[in-house]
């Protein structure tokens, strides 16, 4: 399958928004990404299926924050889903995820943002399908950790009481929202007024329990791991990003963005995603 045009596109804005750390190889300005049915060499090997992508959207968005990220992938080829995380808790988010996971044939690339962080690395402790994790400004944490640990684990995060908002839900839950007139601050940075004004009104909820609760699992040491650090996120702080990922022995991988990664550098998540596609189906 050919390349769609975009991938010429990515790798220019590729090359020109992120920085890798020393451990990772450069990725020239000509890199483009690969067609799925393109081995390591050149040849095609139209016999080899490709891991499947599962994107896994965080608290205060939606699966629509993938939307660019889905379309370059699938034009090279690769099969994609997004699960469209009910944030309501690890447990309850992780069940879903997992059974999403076991519908699947063959290897998968699961890619968290932010507190769906959380929910990639407790199923990839449960489902050996899993190949490779892709943390997008997102959490990773070890067993015992909740969401509000590792988020005030250093200064920094502006997901405090002045900038949030709760509504009461059915069944006695609470849903916490960021205030709309904090949402380009807290979380969207980065993103034109415009989009920060859409993604405002449209943001998803998350249950007010899930901040509190913990990981019963966590992610295999064996599975191997990508962090993409946002430099400048005011909701999971940049210090707190590098330290999860060097904990966790992830590739750091750093890019200019407030926490909504996904909308404000696509082709930089894209990209990383194609290396972590080569790294499953190995």
């Amino acid at each position: 399958m050919p390349v769609n045009k975009s991938s010429s596109l990515i790798a220019i804005l590729f090359a020109a928004s992120v920085s890798f750390s020393a451990c990772a190889a450069p990725i020239s300005a000509d890199t483009a990404i690969t067609p799925a049915s393109t081995a390591a060499d050149g040849s095609h090997d139209p016999g080899k299926a490709s891991p499947t992508v599962i994107f896994v959207h965080g608290a205060f968005a939606d699966s629509s924050s993938w939307n660019v990220e889905i379309s370059v992938l699938r034009s090279a080829g690769y099969p994609v889903i997004a699960y469209a995380n009910p944030l309501r808790g690890i447990a309850n988010d992780a069940a879903g995820l997992d059974a999403l996971v076991k519908s699947v044939n063959g290897p998968v690339v699961l890619v968290g943002h932010s507190y769906a962080g959380m929910v990639v690395s407790q199923v990839a402790a449960q489902e050996p399908s899993v190949k490779a994790l892709v943390y997008v400004a997102a959490l990773i944490p070890v067993v015992g950790e909740s969401t509000n640990d590792l988020v005030t684990k250093f200064q920094g995060s502006e997901l405090v009481s002045a900038n949030l908002h709760s509504v009461a839900a059915p069944g006695g839950q609470t849903d916490v929202y960021i205030n709309q007139d904090k949402y380009g601050t807290v979380y969207a940075g980065g993103l034109s007024q415009p989009d920060i004004t859409v993604a405002a009104a449209g943001e998803r909820p998350l249950a007010a329990a899930a901040f509190a609760e913990a990981v019963t699992l966590a992610a295999p040491a064996s599975v191997p791991k990508w962090e993409i650090v946002a430099t400048q996120d005011h909701a999971v702080p940049t210090q707190v990003q590098e330290f999860m990922a060097n904990r966790a022995g992830a590739k750091i991988v750093r890019t200019k963005s407030g926490h909504d990664v996904p909308a404000a550098q696509p082709f930089v998540v894209a990209r990383v995603v194609e290396e972590a596609i080569a790294a499953a189906s190995k």
